[in-house]
């Protein structure tokens, strides 16, 4: 019998999810809680795991198909009576209930008599319909979903270029290269455009190929973009913000964590400005916490929080997106910045889950690494502060009473108005500052 499977509730109520990529085709063999299909929500990529075993009859839905919840995507040959399976949220998947190993059909010459076993890997890591099968089972290329989106785009054989990322990754700069080496250059003509220019141009949702001639360009918002364009509107004209600075001198932050690196204990952590400003930002919360907050419009009522779900701001290549570290408060410098190496990791890969893209009470941003000294941050919807980071500059400063060159950055603190005035926002802002002023302050926090 024919089973559908209808797209589900993917998290947060969201209404769509764009269908980045699909790991079955037609006539392929699926087990229960295979990955079937990549799917982007306004707020991460998910996988979709099968709810059924049997045979893929029809994919209703193309690659880059932006597909409502609720909607048919997957029809499945199912054997009689197991058509009652389904996912209760995406990630969890259904119960299994054979031990049956995930196969591919192999495609091409000697497809009718070709399986290829998927074995103890993910099924969508084996290759192909292209494969011999007297090989055996062939690894898919490494890459992300956003990167195997842009080799489609641009017509790149992911299987045909070398990873340079982490154990062979394929990332986004071997796909420009690959597909720069492959387009020819035109040296003459209005739409003159080189090669490299090309690849380089060709991204999704962001640039596309333009002559000299051509005045504008439209591009769709949609995915993270969209959702963050809405975010941002809504919040900036809900909350009354206000925004405090103040400059900092941190030279004894720097040299606390060129000590820390020189540890031998610590080798190998990344220990950085931005772990040391989220570890002060935890302590100060716990002393000065007006703004580890949320307003409630319609109870009139402040929400408190005595703990931090602290956010992180992360730029990828689908957006701006802010996950959190759950309870942060509760790690020393060291877990807090391994957690923030495991957060913006998963954040530019599309792996966040969509838990940690909810809540959050409080968040940075650090857009000192762009070189920017200063800005005023917009408050993450549900937030009541967001503390910014400048870079670090080497500037003439007093200190003990004469004229140095010390290591000095920009704090920017936004805040919702309805919930502190600019007293709570100021002792907030000024005990952050003091403890990267003097970080050995840390020990006066319990």
């Amino acid at each position: 019998m024919i089973a559908e499977f209808r797209l589900p509730d993917l998290g947060e109520g969201l209404p769509e999810a764009e269908i980045v990529s699909w790991h079955v085709a037609e006539g392929d063999t699926v087990a229960l809680n295979q990955t079937i299909a990549d799917v982007e929500t306004a707020k991460a990529i998910v996988e979709i795991p099968s709810p059924y075993a049997g045979t893929v009859t029809a994919l209703r839905h193309a690659e880059g198909d932006v597909v409502p919840v609720g909607e048919v995507i997957l029809a499945v040959e199912v054997a009689a009576g197991d058509d009652d399976v389904l996912p209760n949220l995406v990630g969890y998947g259904a119960a299994p209930r054979s031990d049956a190993r995930p196969r591919r059909r192999a495609r091409g010459a000697g497809a009718a008599t070709a399986v290829v076993e998927a074995g103890s890997r993910a099924p969508h890591d084996d290759l192909p319909p292209d494969a011999s099968p007297l090989t055996g089972p062939v690894e898919r290329p490494r890459s992300t979903p956003p990167v195997r989106t842009l080799a489609r785009e641009l017509g790149v054989d992911l299987a045909a270029v070398a990873g340079t990322g982490p154990d062979g990754l394929i990332v986004r700069a071997d796909v420009e290269r690959a597909a720069a080496a492959a387009t020819p250059v035109r040296t003459s003509g209005p739409d003159s455009v080189a090669g490299s220019e090309v690849a380089a141009s060709a991204r999704s949702e962001r640039e596309v190929p333009v002559g000299p001639d051509v005045r504008e360009v439209r591009i769709p918002v949609r995915g993270v973009r969209k959702q963050t364009a809405a975010a941002m509107v809504a919040s900036a004209f809900t909350a009354p913000h206000v925004t405090c600075f103040l400059d900092v001198d941190v030279t004894g932050s720097l040299r606390l964590l060129d000590e820390l690196r020189a540890d031998p204990a610590l080798e190998g952590r990344r220990l950085g400005i931005l772990a040391l400003a989220a570890r002060a930002t935890c302590l100060a919360l716990g002393r000065h916490g007006d703004l580890n907050a949320r307003f409630e419009v319609e109870a009139s009522e402040i929400v408190q929080y005595r703990h931090v779900d602290l956010g992180i701001a992360v730029a990828t290549e689908r957006g701006l997106i802010v996950p959190h570290i759950p309870d942060a408060q509760r790690l020393g410098l060291v877990e807090l910045s391994d957690a923030l190496g495991s957060l913006a990791e998963r954040a530019r890969a599309g792996r966040s889950g969509v838990a940690e893209l909810s809540g959050g009470t409080f968040s940075i941003t650090n857009f000192g690494v762009f070189g920017v000294d200063s800005g005023t941050p917009i408050l993450p919807p549900g937030q009541s502060g967001i503390l910014g980071l400048g870079a670090v500059r080497r500037r003439p400063w007093e200190h003990e009473g004469e004229l140095a060159l010390r290591d000095v950055m920009t704090l920017s603190l936004s805040f919702d108005h309805r919930v502190a005035d600019g007293a709570e926002g100021s002792r907030l802002l000024a005990a952050i500052g003091g403890l990267l002023r003097d970080p050995a302050r840390a020990l006066l926090y319990g």
